[in-house]
């Protein structure tokens, strides 16, 4: 075995799906209402999932929620891109490496995530974007680091179900081809498409906050009933009144197959 079938295994433990903490939108939002104090919002993160997403600043701060036996795995994201900066009204995404795999595994990753945005409207930035993503994927891959490989495109929140389906289809299958060895991405209504298509694992990411903490475990549920083998959820695991109740209902919808109305009831999920 490598090194990357090792963390591989471990973030996929003895063939359980993953659910992967969000917590990195500091890096493009700045402080965002329950995520004021990272290294405090960390310690209210069930030690049960499978890893934390952070920002590869934020690892130094937040290194108590790893160093331990049994605790979640850090996922570093390695790049930065407009396409995130909502608040400023930026959609073009112009992406550059933010930090070294390298750097990264010294500060304590585990794994990397590299994001990926097609279909800019501009072929250059497309090209542009690719040779950042391609580069920091090399890099990852010759330190034994599995990397996640996020698609996100442009004009997100306006975008059609259709049009958002053809794009998460057909750009996944792309950023397999590149190289990534699972994949960040929306939930489509066709959701079995994309993960039939796809020769590595599929995890839904949760978007914006539901209304309702039911709402986003119906959503966890579907993505694995679909073929996702997990979640990346950020502000529905921790914009909530008891963060790590909701967390552990996920764990069980998303690993053991609970519904979202049995979950809500087990953990006592109140909205």
């Amino acid at each position: 075995m490598t090194g990357k079938d090792i963390r591989l295994n471990k973030l996929f433990s003895n063939g359980e799906n993953a659910v992967v903490v969000a917590i990195d939108h500091g890096e493009f939002d700045g402080p965002l209402p329950g995520m004021i104090d990272l290294p405090e919002v960390i310690k209210r993160i069930d030690p049960g999932v499978s890893a934390v997403l952070l920002s590869p600043g934020m690892l130094a701060h937040c290194g108590h929620a790893f160093g331990y036996k049994g605790a979640p795995m850090a996922i570093v994201r390695l790049n930065w891109s407009t396409v995130y900066c909502f608040h400023w009204n930026y959609n073009d995404a112009n992406t550059v490496k933010a930090v070294s795999a390298a750097d990264a595994v010294a500060a304590g990753a585990e794994i990397a995530l590299v994001s990926l945005t097609l279909n800019t409207g501009s072929e250059a930035r497309d090209a542009a974007n690719v040779g950042v993503f391609c580069e920091l994927v090399n890099e990852a891959k010759r330190l034994g680091m599995p990397v996640v490989g996020e698609f996100f495109p442009v004009r997100s929140d306006k975008l059609s179900k259709e049009q958002m389906h053809e794009q998460v289809y057909r750009s996944c299958r792309i950023v397999a081809e590149l190289g990534a060895d699972l994949i960040k991405t929306f939930y489509t209504h066709k959701f079995k498409e994309v993960t039939e298509s796809c020769p590595i694992p599929i995890l839904g990411l949760g978007a914006e906050k539901t209304p309702k903490q039911i709402q986003a475990l119906e959503l966890a549920e579907k993505i694995v009933q679909n073929g996702g083998r997990g979640v990346v959820f950020g502000r529905n695991a921790i914009q909530v009144r008891d963060p790590a109740a909701f967390q552990r209902a996920l764990c069980d919808v998303v690993r053991n197959g609970l519904s979202a109305a049995a979950a809500v009831k087990q953990y006592g999920l109140k909205d």
